[in-house]
């Protein structure tokens, strides 16, 4: 018969020391991780990035020879259909001059967006030449186009009639451009901040709640480029999808040379809180800054897209509309 093991016992030494948890070290933290900014930067890289001249020939030689097989192919399928059977071939030629009509409308609309935004470049140089040079007839001039350019704005019909009052009195070329900012541009730098804010609520709100990949780059893409086109149809530009794309490539490409879509400055201690928002979320530390990359652009496409350089009126700040449009999350005005 076997005997049953015993229990084992382990002598502990009298010098062993304390494991109770009070006695642990305590854990050291360690750097928090800076949100950088990711998709902004993914949009600005994408979007600023400039084809080759070859590309440029190859996508056109494509797209010219994609409407040349299209055509070909409708034209036969109509001519075919005629000759089976006549009153579908009518309806399908008439169907296709329709489309072909909305075409040349849509290409014609592009061409006048594409005109208007000339239009508002040359007067904001101009501008920018008159009050280097300060000629009074200058500053006249440009006055005299900024009222045309918003003849038909019901909106600035009161703003309109103070000017034309008031502009004789102004002998001074710098004064005359202050008083038509003022009363021409000033009020349409609001809406202009409303929509840069609503943009960067919306990409910072998908970036930090939508966890899938590309999801927030397709938001910041998109959200810019309607939030370029939205300000440029406030300044008086209605740029088109071709326009907006191109304004949209002008300002990434600017703030990408002037180093402004980089996060190593202070925009993220005053805006994003530093580490703080990376501590708590780095989902929501991101969008924060993808926000305020965000309004960095808004600010630049106020910038380009005005007919007037800011001087008379202050140009807004980063940390002021992120500080709005994050606010907006929260139901305050």
């Amino acid at each position: 018969m076997t005997e049953k093991p015993g229990p084992v016992l382990f002598d502990l030494d009298a010098d062993q020391p304390d494991a109770s948890p009070a006695s642990a070290p305590p854990v050291e933290d360690g750097p928090a991780e800076m949100p950088e900014g990711e998709a902004m930067r993914t949009v600005a890289a994408l979007t600023a990035r400039r084809s080759s001249a070859l590309w440029r020939w190859f996508l056109r030689a494509a797209l010219a020879l994609l409407l040349l097989v299209v055509s070909v192919t409708a034209w036969d399928f109509v001519t075919g259909l005629l000759e089976r059977n006549l009153w579908l071939g009518r309806g399908a030629l008439v169907l296709l001059a329709v489309l072909g009509a909305l075409a040349l409308a849509l290409v014609f609309r592009e061409w006048v967006a594409l005109v208007r935004l000339r239009r508002v470049d040359a007067i904001r140089q101009a501008a920018e030449a008159a009050r280097a040079g300060g000629a009074l007839a200058e500053a006249r001039a440009v006055t005299d186009r900024l009222d045309r350019l918003y003849a038909g704005r019901s909106d600035l019909a009161w703003a309109r009639r103070r000017l034309s009052e008031r502009r004789g009195e102004l002998v001074d070329a710098d004064a005359l451009l202050d008083l038509s900012e003022r009363e021409l541009v000033a009020p349409l730098d609001a809406a202009a901040r409303r929509e840069v804010e609503a943009a960067a609520r919306q990409v910072a709100t998908v970036t930090a709640v939508v966890p899938l990949a590309l999801a927030d780059v397709m938001t910041a893409l998109v959200a810019n480029l309607r939030m370029i086109r939205r300000v440029a149809e406030i300044y008086g530009g209605r740029a088109g999808t071709v326009g907006a794309w191109r304004l949209m490539r002008s300002v990434l490409t600017h703030l990408v040379a002037t180093g402004a879509v980089a996060v190593g400055d202070d925009l993220i201690s005053t805006v994003a809180g530093g580490g703080l928002l990376s501590r708590v979320s780095r989902r929501f530390g991101e969008g924060v800054v993808n926000g305020a990359l965000t309004a960095r652009v808004g600010i630049a496409a106020m910038e380009v897209c005005r007919p007037v350089p800011f001087s008379a009126a202050r140009r807004p700040s980063v940390s002021s509309l992120v500080q709005r449009a994050l606010s907006g999350l929260f139901g305050r005005a």
